[in-house]
């Protein structure tokens, strides 16, 4: 009888005196449906619908982060420079303004940490190969440090936030996701987090004005930018 309660409190996800724990509550099933979703994927972004990763789409040997990145590479160089960003941008459907000042924000915070050597560039490249280092805090966890994709963190992510619809947020849920990632005196993580998930629900929001699941996954493996400027191109729109 002892032993089985406390087999019971070792698997327990909420604490009596913590109620965030209780606010916030993490999946139970998932060895169900993804074969150790605790492990990190270095090139698929797997979920619990999608146990393999996005359908068609080539990993091309890249870290899950690195193909996130990888859209803007317009040349296949390695190297994304703003007038690339610019490109992509437009591609999946930003205009002029929103794409040059976003440009002005990507490469501006993210080119240094990726450089291969000390001395900063005027033409502020990202380096696809060191885009790891360029990973920031207070973010959903989903990348770990070398820019592999976690997929229990995706999942606890909608199972602690979407309160409204299973699977999809809010745009509050998604102001308290960024809220509830926050760490201590991190100001820049804590900006960048929410210029994010602004941009991605701008991007990626539906009729219904949520953001899916799916179009997280699929921003998190660069399939996404894939898919928008596909769908821009023929001046349609259509995500699940």
């Amino acid at each position: 009888m002892a032993s089985a309660y406390m087999e019971n409190e070792a698997m327990a996800t909420e604490a009596p005196f913590a109620p965030v724990t209780y606010e916030r509550r993490v999946r139970r099933d998932l060895e169900d449906k993804l074969p150790k979703p605790y492990m990190p994927r270095a090139l698929v972004a797997p979920d619990a619908e999608h146990p393999n990763g996005t359908p068609g789409h080539s990993h091309n040997q890249l870290s899950v982060l690195q193909q996130h990145v990888a859209f803007f590479d317009l040349d296949d160089n390695g190297i994304v420079y703003p007038w690339e960003t610019y490109t992509g941008l437009r591609a999946i459907g930003f205009n002029l303004i929103a794409s040059l000042v976003i440009t002005v924000l990507i490469n501006g915070a993210l080119s240094y940490a990726t450089l291969p050597g000390w001395l900063p560039s005027p033409f502020f490249p990202i380096y696809i190969h060191n885009i790891h280092k360029a990973k920031h805090g207070s973010d959903s966890s989903v990348y770990d440090s070398e820019g592999r994709y976690t997929p229990t963190n995706i999942e606890h992510m909608f199972s602690k936030y979407a309160l409204t619809v299973p699977n999809k947020l809010t745009l509050g849920e998604i102001w308290n996701m960024t809220e509830g990632n926050r760490e201590a005196y991190d100001l820049f993580g804590w900006i960048a987090g929410k210029l994010e998930w602004g941009l991605l629900y701008v991007l990626a929001r539906d009729e219904e004005g949520m953001l899916s699941k799916e179009a997280v996954r699929r921003c998190f493996d660069g399939s996404l930018f894939e898919y928008c400027a596909k769908i821009n191109k023929g001046g349609q729109w259509k995500m699940g």
